[in-house]
């Protein structure tokens, strides 16, 4: 799906959050839209975004975090069952029982940033949506991450070495920050051809409609005006 030259490819930007079960949604319904349109080719980059850099790198206990943020344990297991029926209607068995942790996602972003080079950014997505949702893992624990980072290939050895410095968080940080200026403030967002947004987990026959779109539209977006290179 996002082998295709960036010469004849569409260009899916999808602003993103491992921690966001909406944005798994997204994904599912995204792959459905591409399995409607296999003659057009596209090249998907994930982009970074967190829905709470205010947690600790540590995390917070789920529980206690999701009471302060919707004002009670019954309101925050209101909100999930409705996830979790949608998450159903995706084939994703949501097992938010077995959440301990809420994590600080910008070392997940780190390593969905190194799984560029290799071409198994996707597979690295994917893994951190599998492990947090349905296995429950921490997604902000070093030894889960670069557990992770092995299941789908990349070189353990030099992500590591990569983890265990500050290689790349400021550019982490930067296109979250770019993304807030962009006025995305809910994920997932799907930026087509840095021309056309589909904001949250659209049906995807909404995917489809832009992804129409930007086949039929030529024209070059000028350099200035792309809020992705």
């Amino acid at each position: 799906m996002s082998d295709a030259s960036a010469a004849t490819a569409i260009t899916v930007d999808i602003v993103s959050d491992v921690m966001c079960p909406w944005c798994y949604i997204g994904k599912r319904r995204f792959e459905k839209a591409l399995a409607m349109k296999p003659d057009v080719a596209v090249d998907i980059r994930w982009r970074p975004f967190q829905l709470d850099h205010t947690i600790p790198p540590e995390g917070v206990d789920r529980q206690e975090y999701l009471s302060k943020k919707f004002g009670g344990a019954e309101r925050a297991s209101e909100i999930y069952s409705t996830v979790s029926s949608a998450g159903e209607a995706e084939n994703i068995p949501f097992a938010f029982e077995l959440i301990k942790r809420s994590p600080n996602t910008l070392n997940a972003h780190r390593l969905i940033r190194w799984a560029v080079t290799p071409g198994l950014q996707y597979e690295m997505v994917e893994r951190l949506f599998q492990l947090y949702f349905i296995e429950g893992a921490n997604i902000g624990d070093r030894d889960v991450l670069l557990g992770a980072a092995e299941d789908v290939g990349l070189d353990l050895e030099i992500v590591t070495e990569l983890y265990d410095t500050e290689a790349d968080m400021d550019l982490v940080r930067g296109e979250v920050a770019l993304a807030q200026q962009l006025g995305i403030s809910g994920v997932p967002c799907f930026i087509v051809n840095n021309r056309y947004a589909v904001m949250g987990a659209e049906q995807p026959e909404v995917i489809v409609s832009a992804l129409e779109r930007a086949a039929a539209d030529t024209t070059p977006v000028p350099d200035e005006q792309r809020p992705y290179n």
